[in-house]
Order: C-alpha cells, then sequence, then structure tokens
C-alpha cells in the first residue's frame, strides 16, 4: 500500500520543559517539580505527528552543529522521516523553546529559533523534488517568511496542496501567503491578532474567517482547543466538535492537529473526515506528557481511525 506522502518546511527545536505550580509573574522565580527535555520545533513536530501515523514524511529544515542538532536528525531518522534537507550550519546554535507548564496543563513559551532563521531560498529550490512529489506541503511561522513564501511558490508551482499554520502568531502577514495557502490553520489567539476580532463564540470564530477568506485563502480550519475545529469555505461552514478529555499538558496539541490532517487528507480523506480524525488525535496528544512523546504512533490507535 503506497504511504501518504508529505512535506514539511519549517523549524526544529529543542524543547525544554518545565512543570511549574503555576505560571510565573514577571519578574519571579519559582521552584518546579521536574523537568523534561524533547524534540520540538513546529515544522519537526507536525513532521514526526504525520510520521507516525505511517507517513512518507520528507523534513527541510536547517540545525545547528551542535549536540542538540545531531540528536534533533537522530530523532527524525528513529521515525523514518527523510532527512535529505536536513541541513547544518556551524554560524548558529540549534533553536530551543523552553516551556514551563502548569498543573492544568497550560504553557508559556520561548522560541530561541538559532539555525532556523539561516534556511536559505536556494536551499528550498534544492527541495524542489521532496516539495513536488509530496500530496501536501505542510508550512508555518517559525522560520523567516521570505523561505515560507519560497516553499509555498514551490507548491503552487508544482500543484501540491498546501497546509499554512500560521503559528507562532503576528499580527499581519503579506497578502501573497493567503493566496498560496489552500488550507489556512489558525487557532483562537492567531485568528484574533490577524483579524483583530474575538473568536469567544462559534459564530464569532465564524466571522474572523471569512476576513480570512477575502485575503485570498482557499478555506480556513480554524482549530478551538477542547471544542474541536471549525470548517469555514466561502460555501459552507461546519464545527467538528472534539471528544471531551481530561488534559494533562497541552504542549504541541495544535502541532498534532496539523499533521495529523495534513496525513489523513495525503491518505485521501475528505476534509471533514479529516478534521474528525485530527481532533481525536489532539484530544489524545493533551492527555500526556511532553511534544513529539505525548503523540500516538499508529500502533497504539484503533484500527478504524487509520482506515
Amino acid at each position: 500500500m503506497t504511504r501518504p506522502k508529505l512535506c514539511v518546511v519549517g523549524a526544529a527545536n529543542l524543547d525544554l520543559i518545565s512543570y511549574v505550580p503555576r505560571l510565573p509573574r514577571m519578574g519571579e522565580t519559582l521552584h518546579g517539580t521536574r523537568f523534561h527535555m524533547g524534540f520540538g520545533g513546529k515544522g519537526a513536530n507536525q513532521a514526526v505527528m504525520a510520521a507516525k501515523l505511517g507517513g512518507d514524511v520528507a523534513m527541510v529544515t536547517k540545525l545547528g552543529q551542535d549536540v542538540f542538532g545531531e540528536n534533533t536528525k537522530n530523532n527524525f531518522e528513529a521515525w523514518d522521516v527523510d532527512t535529505t534537507h536536513v541541513l547544518f550550519t556551524d554560524q548558529a546554535f540549534s533553536g530551543v523553546a523552553p516551556i514551563a507548564v502548569d498543573e492544568e496543563g497550560h504553557n508559556s513559551i520561548i522560541i530561541v529559533t538559532g539555525a532556523n532563521d539561516l534556511l536559505t531560498e536556494a536551499e528550498i529550490e534544492a527541495a524542489r523534488p521532496s516539495i513536488a512529489a509530496a500530496q501536501i506541503l505542510v508550512c508555518q511561522l517559525e522560520i523567516p517568511l521570505e523561505i515560507t513564501l519560497a516553499a509555498l511558490r514551490v507548491a503552487r508551482q508544482e500543484g501540491v496542496t498546501t497546509i499554512f499554520n500560521p503559528a507562532p502568531a503576528r499580527p499581519s502577514l503579506p497578502p501573497e501567503l493567503y493566496t498560496l495557502s489552500d488550507i489556512f490553520c489558525p487557532n483562537e489567539p492567531e485568528t484574533e491578532l490577524l483579524t483583530g476580532l474575538v473568536v469567544n463564540t462559534l459564530p464569532e470564530a465564524e466571522a474572523a474567517a471569512h476576513v480570512l477568506l477575502a485575503r485570498g485563502t482557499g478555506q480556513v480550519i480554524l482549530t478551538l482547543g477542547e471544542r474541536g475545529s471549525l470548517l469555514v469555505t466561502p460555501d459552507q461552514t461546519v464545527h467538528v466538535p472534539a471528544e471531551p478529555v481530561q488534559a494533562l499538558d497541552s504542549t504541541g496539541a495544535g502541532d498534532a492537529f496539523v499533521g495529523s490532517l495534513a496525513y489523513f487528507l495525503a491518505a485521501g480523506k475528505p476534509i471533514l473526515e479529516a478534521m474528525r480524525r485530527a481532533n481525536q488525535i489532539a484530544a489524545i496528544s493533551v492527555q500526556a506528557s511532553g511534544t513529539q512523546t505525548s503523540f500516538p504512533v499508529a500502533a497504539d490507535l484503533p484500527a478504524k481511525l487509520l482506515d
């Protein structure tokens, strides 16, 4: 059976996770209860999630020539991610993300992108064969914007469907980015920042999504945390609810959703079915600690979720 084929262009970081009774206030020092170090970066997370489900995934990223970088490449290879375009530089350290997680699973994250910032347009062009061979290209905002745009342009030229996850959030994006995004997939805070509209309710989320559609994206899938996800197109709006679970750690849940969504779409599932299944994967991820470590593998999932 042919495996769904994807390409992810984005950041790879090492997550440095501290578990605390509550998130610290400005200037405050707290004693944490435990510490965990794990592989992260939105691009890397989404690639590994899709690979854990059985996807044939190529990763395009840049790492520092340090122990973090070597271990990150080894982690990709452990999950059978194609590392042909996982590149190294001696001009910067690998990216890192110190994370604090409170007892309710809420998190606060600082990202130092490091080597991720040094990926070049020439290196994206060199990765054209991997992008062209994919059914889905996934991009985010943790690498320089012009590099993300270069990857999306290649995908459009090659007829590859694009999923753009506008994270980490920023207040504005160039018009071309919207028009190059077949599926624009923000969460609630990202949507509020981009549109200036609140999204506390489903009608508010729908209104904000229509603002994004008006900017040229093909369709919007807005992730709503425990409420699931919302598909908004020029022709329809459909809420896909998620089953309630007790969250332990929400770190990486959005990446679990995006990586799963990309996998199921590449596997040929209709978009609403892909969203329903991605909701389930994300819900599983928040019930375990860490980022990639919380992502389930295909062997541990019900067969009906992957059929």
